[in-house]
C-alpha cells in the first residue's frame, strides 16, 4: 500500500484553509457585483446627488496634499533617527492607528469643537471646525497619517545610505542628494504608502459623522440610505465608492509587482 507524503497533506491542508480565507474575503464583495448594476449606481447617484462624491473627492485630495507635504519629511526622520524622542513619536502615532475610528471622532470634537481649546478660538475668527469641509479633513487626516508616515519610514530605511554619503562626499548638497538618490528609491514605498493613505482618507466614516454630520461626504451618504431607504438604496452607493476608492491602491499593487518581476528578469 502506498504511503501518502506527509508534506504533501500538509500542502492541501494549507491550499484548503488559504482558499477558505480568501472566499471569505471575496465571496460578499462577489455578491455585490452580481446584485449591483451600473445602471444602479448611476440612478441612485443622481437621486442621492453629486455633491457627496465631490466633497469626498476635493477634501480627500486636500488632506492627501497635508499628508504627504509633512509626512514625507516625519516618515524620513523617523528613519534616520534612532533617538529616544522620536522612538516617543513613533509611539504616538500608532495610538491613531489603533483607536477606533468613533473615538477618535469624539476626541476631534472635544478639541476641535466650538466649545474646545482650538475650536473657540478658531470660532473668533469665524471658522468652524465641526460640520464643515475643515471638520472633514481634520478627521480624514487623524485617521489616515499613520499609514502614509509608516509607509514612508519603511521606504526610506531601505534606502542604502552608501549611496547617499558617496553623493555628499562628491560635493553634491544634501537637498540635491535627496532629490536624486533618497527620492527615487524611496519613491516605490512612498506611492505604497500614498494609495494606503488616500483609500483610508476616502472610506473615513467613523471620526467623519461624528464632527461632521454635513457637508455629506460618500460614506455618510451611504449610511443615510441605509437608514431612510434601506440596503437597496445604500447598495449602489457603496460600489461607487469602491469604484473610487479602489483603483489607486490595486494599480499601484500591480504597477509594484511587474516592476519587481521585471527586476527579476
Amino acid at each position: 500500500m502506498r504511503r501518502r507524503n506527509p508534506a504533501n497533506i500538509g500542502t492541501v491542508g494549507l491550499a484548503l484553509v488559504a482558499s477558505l480565507c480568501i472566499a471569505f474575503l471575496l465571496l460578499p464583495l462577489i455578491a455585490l457585483l452580481l446584485h449591483v448594476s451600473f445602471v444602479d449606481v448611476w440612478k441612485q447617484w443622481a437621486e442621492s446627488g453629486e455633491q457627496p462624491l465631490w466633497t469626498s473627492l476635493w477634501t480627500s485630495f486636500v488632506s492627501m496634499a497635508v499628508i504627504v507635504l509633512f509626512g514625507t519629511p516625519l516618515g524620513w526622520l523617523l528613519a534616520r533617527r534612532q533617538t529616544k524622542p522620536w522612538k516617543i513619536t513613533e509611539l504616538v502615532l500608532l495610538v491613531p492607528l489603533l483607536m477606533p475610528p468613533l473615538v477618535i471622532g469624539l476626541l476631534l470634537v472635544y478639541f476641535y469643537g466650538p466649545y474646545g481649546p482650538i475650536g473657540s478660538v478658531l470660532g473668533h475668527f469665524g471658522v468652524s471646525a465641526s460640520n464643515s469641509s475643515l471638520a472633514v479633513i481634520l478627521a480624514q487626516l487623524y485617521e489616515s497619517v499613520p499609514y502614509y508616515v509608516f509607509a514612508a519610514q519603511a521606504a526610506f530605511r531601505q534606502v542604502d545610505q552608501r549611496l547617499e554619503r558617496t553623493s555628499l562626499s562628491l560635493g553634491v548638497g544634501p537637498w540635491k542628494t535627496f532629490q536624486r538618490i533618497t527620492l527615487p528609491l524611496a519613491w516605490p514605498g512612498l506611492t505604497v504608502g500614498f494609495a494606503m493613505s488616500f483609500a483610508r482618507a476616502i472610506g473615513a466614516f467613523g471620526a467623519v459623522i461624528v464632527v461632521a454630520y454635513h457637508p455629506y461626504t460618500l460614506p455618510v451618504s451611504i449610511w443615510i440610505a441605509l437608514q431612510e431607504q434601506g440596503l437597496p438604496a445604500a447598495l449602489p452607493l457603496a460600489l461607487l465608492l469602491l469604484l473610487v476608492g479602489l483603483p489607486l491602491p490595486i494599480f499601484v499593487f500591480l504597477g509594484r509587482r511587474q516592476a519587481r518581476a521585471g527586476v527579476s528578469l
